[in-house]
């Protein structure tokens, strides 16, 4: 799993695009979804930010370690997978921040990635 180290804040341009810094897009260069997965935070008021690797994983466990039907899993569900949003690199490796993500309170003109 694929793990990003450090902060780095970057400005958000008047296209509502942001650079992610390379050496977070090469750890996820082998990854066949070339992007990262944005979702509010389940603790902070904070955006998260993560590989597929992540989420898969965490999909994984939550199917294999709650109930499909129980209200926790329901709960966990709803609090990070029914908000998160793919967003791919384009060619500058850059991501365009979706209106969901940009309506979030969280979120703020420059965003950090760590």
């Amino acid at each position: 799993m694929t793990f990003f180290i450090g902060t780095f804040e970057n400005k958000v341009d008047k296209k509502g695009r942001v650079s992610v810094p390379a050496t977070f897009r090469q750890m996820l260069a082998d990854q066949p979804f070339q992007g990262i997965v944005i979702f509010r935070s389940y603790r902070a008021d904070a955006l998260e930010a993560a590989g597929m690797d992540f989420m898969r994983r965490l999909h994984k466990s939550m199917s294999s370690n709650l109930d499909l039907f129980s209200d926790e899993h329901d709960d966990l569900a709803t609090a990070i997978l029914a908000d998160s949003h793919q967003l791919s690199f384009d060619g500058d490796g850059r991501i365009l921040l979706t209106r969901g993500v940009t309506t979030a309170p969280c979120f703020s003109v420059s965003m950090g990635l760590r």
